[in-house]
């Protein structure tokens, strides 16, 4: 019979991969890093449980490196199959898997130059030159019409409203001429948010795996545009910067059009936006150029012609390095979008060594801060927080703004949940931390009354419908 294996997203949120097993073949739905503490980043070195080697298939639901960010170490080690996805995700992952090794690079480098790594010498998880080796092996497959992995297999894609290209899926698996249905959420984005469209509603499973990112709470209400204008208006008064640690893909875009907003409407001051990420720049014009994500509102604002909805009349592109440290002597307000999002990397590090000394300044957290990372440390209230070999003291103001999470809240869940007619046999809680997942599985059993499983890492089950 059938089997699916937790290798990821199994008791946290990141990592996400999930082996799928029939007749005798192996399709590996999602390929992520794990994020967040030692431990669970010590668990992109191991080796898998299983042979890469033994995997055909690889099936992605987006972009984001918690369900990509793997592929260069599968690849590495030995899977010789196509990876596929969508033509949004294929191009988002052309950006993302090469910068996510080219950080993971200079951070060996610079850990090297410091002395501060535990690894003698400290190496890079993969390389530019794997990263690319993965990215040979991708092959596009429709956006929505079901497509034919193998007999064993076929996939049919729906809108996931979380980034650009995400999908949620309805992968059928045959064995022996019986049919088993199995839904993946991936990520499941907001209802009546920006530039994308709504998560489309599913109807029936046999197997649901559901994202539980926020299952244990809901998103604040209030307006997301009064409150951002509100941080920056305060913060240039006393003369500081607002730093903003931003994913590249989905959250410097959503950031991009509320400053936009603000801007025309004269609520925030003229002030230089410094976009300092050369992934989140090349993003930006992906998102522009995929309309078949773009909901009605942001499709009428581009069909204005004469304005770009995720532009700014003072905003600096920054992809050099030189450029980006040049930023450091901007002794003015200014307005810092930079990458990575939960500040366990990336350029936004130099940004925090130099600004959060400064209580003029502020942080604005504007997405989920995962268990283990900077962006947790500071949400949680660390007065210091070690970059580079050093404790920096936090003076700077920390400012959190959960309404821009991409990650669907409690409520949310629910209401994609309630599209099915037909109830799952068994639901699968994945992709959240304890608290979240235990909340979660009360809220279904409570309100659908449906049989729910929170898996262990690792551990298998047989589908058997």
């Amino acid at each position: 019979m059938p089997k699916i294996t937790f290798l990821g997203a199994a008791g946290t949120v990141t990592g996400s991969k999930y082996l799928v097993e029939a007749e005798g073949k192996r399709l590996l739905v999602d390929c992520g890093l794990f994020e967040g503490s030692k431990e669970l980043k010590q668990r992109n070195w191991n080796n898998l449980p299983i042979d890469p080697a033994t995997i055909d298939w690889v099936l992605l639901t987006h972009a984001h490196i918690d369900h990509t960010g793997y592929l260069p170490r599968l690849v590495h080690a030995g899977f010789e199959g196509p990876i596929f996805a969508n033509a949004a995700t294929r191009e988002l992952c052309q950006l993302l898997l090469p910068d996510s090794a080219h950080l993971q690079e200079e951070d060996a480098q610079y850990a090297a130059k410091k002395g501060y790594s535990s690894h003698n010498p400290p190496l890079p998880l993969y390389t530019v030159t794997q990263a690319q080796d993965a990215l040979n092996r991708f092959r596009e497959i429709p956006r929505a019409d079901t497509f034919a992995i193998s007999p064993q297999f076929s996939v049919r894609s729906h809108d996931a409203g979380h980034i650009l290209g995400s999908t949620w899926l309805e992968l059928t698996i045959t064995e022996k001429g019986k049919q088993t249905l199995v839904v993946f959420s991936g990520d499941l984005g907001r209802y009546n948010q920006p530039i994308l469209k709504d998560p489309e509603a599913p109807t029936r499973a046999d197997f649901l795996l559901c994202e539980s990112t926020y299952g244990d709470r809901d998103h604040p209400t209030g307006s997301v545009a009064d409150q951002l204008a509100d941080v920056i208006n305060r913060v240039n008064t006393r003369g500081g910067v607002v730093v903003i640690p931003a994913f590249a893909v989905g959250r410097t875009q959503t950031l991009m059009y509320y400053l936009r907003q603000l801007d025309d409407q004269k609520k925030i001051p003229d002030l230089p936006v410094y976009m300092d990420s050369p992934m989140a720049i090349s993003v930006t014009d992906i998102y522009a150029r995929h309309h078949e994500d773009h909901d009605l509102d942001f499709t009428a604002l581009e069909q204005q012609g004469d304005r770009d909805p995720l532009n700014l009349r003072e905003v600096h592109m920054t992809r050099s390095v030189e450029d980006s440290k040049k930023i450091n002597n901007v002794a003015s307000p200014c307005i810092i979008l930079s990458a990575s999002g939960m500040a366990t990397g990336g350029r936004v590090l130099h940004h925090l060594a130099r600004r959060l000394p400064d209580s003029r300044c502020a942080v604005l957290l504007v997405g989920y801060q995962a268990e283990g990372t900077g962006g947790r440390a500071l949400q949680d209230g660390a007065q210091y927080l070690r970059l580079y070999g050093q404790e920096v003291p936090v003076r700077a103001e920390i400012v959190t703004l959960d309404q821009l999470s991409a990650h669907a809240g409690r409520s949310e869940l629910l209401q994609w949940l309630s599209g099915f007619t037909v109830p799952p046999r068994q639901t699968f809680l994945v992709h959240g931390e304890p608290a979240a997942l235990d909340s979660f599985h009360g809220a279904i059993t409570s309100r659908f009354h449906w049989p729910v499983t929170v898996p262990a890492y690792l551990q298998s089950f047989d589908l058997n419908t």
